[in-house]
């Protein structure tokens, strides 16, 4: 990943932090996070524009599209660093309500933005003390609501993680088509290279989640696209935040009314 240090025109902004908060939070949701405990510091983002490069690749062979996987990965990886970077200069315990998303860049059909936005947020009475294990400001997809309530069931929000797998499906002989005309009939090597690829992502962000010491992930979700490389080649990318454990649930059971008789 490339150089995290937010640009001079993003420091000035950030520089000014604390006189006015900003967020893309709601009122609702304000609200409510002012009622958990945190307060907002600002809206904080990160960007990458990024080349996807070429792979020689086999019209017969399922496999794993590895240069294209760890292209598509590292941008993201690049815009969320960078949103992380500016939610650190604010000295912010993490950002909730992340937002992965892309935009094709007008330059060439191969290059994508990736964009990563949210909102950066620290505890009132004890700042620093939802940070990773490491240090670092935690990241979570999970909107205010779902945050408090986290916190209420005696999670803490670590990371949001992700995996991704670029995987080319072979092409079936002509032999095989012909037969199928007509028919209803599964696919194996379409059925195959599927869960191959969707087994790989889902591993990939489950080991994101063991390396910063989380004890789940939730609001786990994926997504396929072909992007620009054709029908026979797909991304799977998946996601979720990364949460661990650490005090017990602070809600209360709800008090049974029973019905007049």
């Amino acid at each position: 990943m490339t150089d995290l240090t937010p640009d001079a025109i993003a420091s000035a902004r950030l520089a000014e932090a604390g006189r006015v908060w900003t967020s893309d939070l709601s009122v609702a949701e304000f609200a409510l996070l002012d009622a958990a405990g945190y307060r907002p510091l600002e809206f904080v983002m990160g960007s990458s524009v990024f080349h996807i490069g070429w792979q020689a690749q086999s019209l017969r062979q399922s496999v794993e599209l590895q240069v294209l996987t760890q292209a598509m990965y590292t941008a993201r990886m690049n815009a969320m660093g960078r949103m992380l970077a500016e939610a650190d200069q604010v000295g912010a315990d993490g950002v909730v309500g992340t937002r992965l998303s892309f935009r094709r860049h007008g330059v060439s059909a191969d290059h994508i933005e990736f964009i990563a936005v949210g909102t950066a947020v620290v505890a009132k009475d004890e700042p620093g003390r939802m940070r990773r294990p490491d240090g670092a400001p935690f990241t979570s997809h999970l909107n205010v609501q779902d945050f408090y309530t986290l916190l209420r069931t005696g999670h803490v929000p670590v990371e949001f993680v992700m995996g991704v797998c670029v995987w080319h499906v072979a092409a079936q002989g002509l032999m095989q088509t012909l037969r199928q005309v007509g028919q209803n009939v599964e696919m194996p090597q379409w059925t195959q290279g599927y869960y191959d690829a969707r087994e790989i992502a889902l591993s990939r962000m489950q080991a994101e989640a063991e390396r910063v010491q989380a004890t789940g992930i939730t609001g786990v979700d994926y997504a396929a696209n072909e992007w620009m490389w054709g029908g026979h080649t797909l991304e799977f990318f998946t996601s979720g935040t990364a949460v661990r454990k650490v005090g017990e649930s602070t809600f209360t059971e709800p008090e049974l009314v029973l019905p007049l008789v």
